[in-house]
């Protein structure tokens, strides 16, 4: 994912690695794309030896140096494709480590299940804080003008978010209806 983010956001305009990672920072691109931001500097080197990108120029900061980089023509070609192969590409991704758990639950004393499936909960909940704290920044900078499919994408977030708490919500339930 870190190449479609980052070819995506040059096709737009040109930036530095810096920018870029204060792009994917702000829309915090670590949770929902898979993406370490850290890892840029990266795949800027790795994609500018491929000919996907190229510096087009050196900005002096201070006493520092930094390298503006802009997509080519090859890495709009490759962007492309990585669009189409991610649309493509199946994305159901299960909580295999919840599931796994609850289905060898009954191996724990009840009260050490209660206490991690509310642990879960509330990792669910901070989740859910992330995401709105997410959105009300993303409405902030593009002036509560947010494109139609980004607003798709984050009501799928919040559904799925939603789904994994009823699960837990139920699992506690049919746990206390057991003592």
């Amino acid at each position: 994912m870190t190449r479609i983010l980052v070819l995506g956001l040059l096709d737009v305009q040109p930036m530095s690695g810096y920018d870029i990672q204060q792009m994917l920072r702000i829309s915090d691109a670590e949770r929902w794309g898979g993406v370490l931001i850290g890892s840029i500097y990266h795949a800027l080197k790795k994609m500018e030896k491929e000919n996907l990108v190229e510096i087009e120029r050196i900005e002096q900061t201070g006493n520092r140096q930094k390298a503006v980089y802009r997509i080519t023509d090859d890495g709009r070609a490759h962007l492309t494709q990585l669009i189409a192969d991610s649309l493509g590409h199946p994305s159901v991704h299960y909580p295999s480590g919840l599931y796994s758990g609850l289905s060898f639950i009954e191996k724990l004393p009840v009260e050490v299940a209660l206490k991690a499936l509310k642990r879960q909960l509330n990792n669910l909940t901070a989740e859910q804080e992330a995401l709105e704290s997410g959105l009300r920044l993303k409405e902030i900078a593009m002036h509560q003008n947010i494109p139609p499919m980004t607003t798709l994408i984050f009501d799928s977030m919040f559904a799925i978010v939603k789904q994994q708490q009823d699960l837990v919500e139920n699992a506690i339930k049919l746990l206390e209806s057991k003592d």
